[in-house]
């Protein structure tokens, strides 16, 4: 991975980290201070902590994200180091499509007139879920890679020795 790609895929990693936690700030300081920051009406607190939730789902995401990134430039990432973050991700991702749940079923009460919003909001959860098993197949090609390259280090030293 190139210097230049590292560095765009960090600068969008930061900015989404930092848009984040500042959201994730204004929804924990509504929902201390019982109040709408909108309109001033009741708070919606379940919703509030749903967003702080998947908030913070993404934000592990996005450091392990970056911890691989990290990885990538130092050529460490066919190491088994690796599979600790990315399992963390296929958590994140998980705990995510969980929350985006929980969403769906507070909202699907009041959409009993259009139930249509609720199936749409089912089938986001599900293509979250998606997110994850790609995931995991990635990680599955990265053991592979692993191994390969463990392969590939073991014959380079048998053929040192006969050389």
């Amino acid at each position: 991975m190139g210097r230049l790609t590292v560095l765009a895929l960090r600068a969008v990693l930061a900015v989404v980290l930092a848009g984040s936690v500042l959201v994730q700030a204004l929804m924990v300081w509504a929902l201390i201070s019982g109040n709408d920051p909108e309109d001033g009406s009741l708070p919606l607190t379940p919703l509030r902590v749903f967003t702080i939730l998947g908030l913070a789902s993404a934000q592990v995401a996005l450091v392990c994200v970056w911890r691989l990134v990290t990885m990538v430039r130092r050529g460490t990432v066919f190491s088994h180091t690796a599979f600790r973050y990315v399992d963390v991700v296929i958590g994140a991702i998980v705990a995510a499509a969980l929350v985006w749940f929980a969403v769906t079923a507070l909202n699907a009460p009041g959409q009993r007139d259009d139930p249509g919003v609720t199936v749409i909001m089912g089938g986001i959860g599900l293509a979250i879920l998606g997110v994850a098993l790609i995931v995991l197949v990635l990680r599955t090609l990265l053991a592979q890679a692993v191994a390969r390259d463990v392969e590939a280090t073991r014959m380079a030293a048998e053929l040192d020795e006969v050389i």
